[in-house]
């Protein structure tokens, strides 16, 4: 099904946030406190499983990269090191008549015109407060990040901040890091954490907010081939959103000018999404050369320097930071997502989540209440929640269901109807992801070996039979932990799939002169060495007489 909206309207998306259960304000009940939301049962899930599909991306799916979870509170001098307590500021700019704060940067943006950095209150001549139209007053820096006190004396010497970024935790470690994992360069550390900072005028949402959380990778380099790394990185970056959903059209990188880079940056870039309010940031992708391991050197007093082993000698690596906003890269992911599709006179919500980021990953749906379905669905139910993200619905028609599914991106429903129950099977039906591809007629199954009526079929988009389809969760929800396999060829489509399927605790038999290869002797090899690790090899015939005693 091809999406009819461009984009979503933001109102359409704060509606079904609350009344689905993806976002709420946060301490309502008490009138609810600026810029601060709670994530509810739909949101905590499309949340986690955002940070998950990162995760898997940036770190377990690589062989040089490690994580990290540093603490919130850290020593005072790391931000006196980073240069935060002197640089992470923001212009600030009060009304006279109404006493609303404003960034001034984003009183000019809005005016379009450019702030001048060098005499900033040039632009109060043409600038007034968006409120009231009042006059603004002579702009100040307001450092960003939030104050507390460590114990229970308030001093100055109690004092610490909570961290406006968790970068600073990866570069104080990065010594233990290089340590512990004997990691050589390149090499990155991962990091999924909270930060705050006390923004003058947030909103849109969960877009800008003063506690957020970040997914930041540091990756360190040799001195030299940062920009090939910084390309690399923006690309590899760019592409994950294309990947899980987010249109193409609705991405765009931007490079920072030399006045806008941040102190410690060589150069940057900017995924931007297309908000329904604008381009706005989504990710930076920045080269921060060597600036923070040299100052936290020099303020500690600590070696923070590499050593080369092909050079044999010491020195600071640079460092490649793609840096994302999880906030906000779960309201694009949602936002993306939404369409509309017209359901007789009325309209239907569809929201065309990725698979592995929906919510929830399959709804189980018994036809009615009938005592002799339900028990039956509640069976499927408990088998499939010991794999997937589940919901189980029996309220109202099943038409109301599937809307519902619809509307918070569930891309499958496995129905229990009364034929169920006479041939024990489930059916799935994908939601909202188009049609499957035709087939060509080399890929028609042939006559000798056609499904029964009741046998699903499997459509495959990779070698590896479970990568992309429904397999994993049709065989779930009809109880099945055995797989017999054979085919062509055996290097290719049985060896990725049985990797795939023993990591999923499936029994395997292989089905030896059931499988073929190009190669006879990989075939062999495979049969004799590789296989028996992780499945049972047998012939045709010893599973035939297995099947019928």
């Amino acid at each position: 099904m091809v999406r009819t909206l461009p984009y979503a309207d933001m109102d359409k998306i704060l509606s079904i946030s609350k009344r689905r259960g993806f976002v709420f304000q946060s301490s309502e009940i008490y009138g609810g406190l600026g810029s601060t939301w709670d994530y509810g049962p739909l949101g905590v899930e499309l949340k986690r499983h955002v940070k998950e599909a990162w995760w898997r991306s940036v770190v377990l799916d690589r062989d040089d990269m490690v994580g990290l979870d540093a603490a919130i509170l850290m020593h005072p001098q790391v931000w006196v090191a980073s240069g935060h307590v002197e640089n992470f500021t923001d212009p600030l700019v009060e009304c006279r008549s109404c006493n609303r704060r404003f960034r001034l940067d984003h009183l000019a943006e809005a005016a379009g015109m450019e702030l001048d950095q060098a005499d900033s209150a040039k632009s109060l001549e043409v600038l007034a407060c968006p409120e009231c139209g009042g006059e603004l007053g002579d702009p100040r820096q307001f450092n960003l990040m939030f104050k507390t006190f460590m114990g229970p004396v308030e001093d100055t010497a109690s004092e610490v901040h909570l961290r406006p970024e968790t970068a600073q935790g990866i570069f104080v470690n990065f010594a233990n890091v290089v340590n512990s994992t004997r990691k050589k360069l390149p090499f990155g550390i991962a990091q999924i954490g909270k930060a705050f900072r006390n923004e003058i005028t947030p909103g849109n949402f969960t877009f800008r907010t003063r506690e957020f959380e970040q997914m930041e990778i540091e990756y360190f380099v040799k001195p030299g081939t940062d920009e090939e790394w910084l390309q690399r990185w923006v690309q590899s970056r760019l592409g994950w959103y294309v990947e899980y959903g987010i249109r193409r059209e609705n991405l765009r990188l931007r490079q920072h000018g030399s006045d806008e880079l941040a102190h410690y940056a060589k150069d940057c870039y900017d995924i931007e999404y297309r908000f329904p309010w604008g381009w706005a940031e989504l990710e930076g992708i920045a080269s921060r050369t060597d600036y923070d391991l040299r100052q936290h050197a020099e303020h500690s007093g600590q070696d923070l320097t590499y050593f080369d082993e092909e050079t044999k000698s010491r020195y600071f690596p640079y460092v490649v930071e793609p840096s994302g906003g999880l906030d906000r890269g779960v309201l694009a992911f949602w936002l993306d997502s939404y369409d509309e599709e017209p359901d007789g006179e009325a309209v239907r919500v569809v929201c065309r989540l990725h698979r592995k980021l929906a919510p929830v990953t399959v709804a189980v749906l018994p036809l009615s209440r009938n005592a002799k379905l339900v028990p039956a669905a509640q069976d499927v139910h408990a088998r499939l929640r010991r794999h997937f993200t589940t919901q189980y619905d029996d309220a109202q028609g099943i038409g109301r269901r599937y809307r519902r599914q619809d509307e918070i991106g569930t891309p499958y429903c496995v129905t229990v109807d009364f034929d169920s129950l006479e041939d024990h099977q489930t059916f799935s039906a994908r939601k909202a992801a188009g049609a499957p591809p035709a087939a060509s007629p080399d890929a028609l199954i042939h006559a000798a070996v056609l499904p029964l009526p009741t046998e699903p079929i499997i459509t495959k988009h990779r070698v590896n039979a479970f990568f992309g389809t429904d397999l994993d969760m049709m065989l779930r929800a009809q109880g099945r932990d055995t797989l017999i396999l054979m085919g062509h060829a055996t290097s290719g489509v049985i060896l990725s799939t049985v990797r795939y399927a023993a990591d999923a605790d499936y029994r395997l038999i292989v089905v030896e002169d059931g499988c073929a290869d190009r190669d006879p002797q990989v075939h062999d090899l495979l049969m004799e060495k590789v296989f028996p690790r992780q499945a049972t090899v047998a012939t045709a015939q010893d599973v035939v007489r297995a099947l019928n005693s």
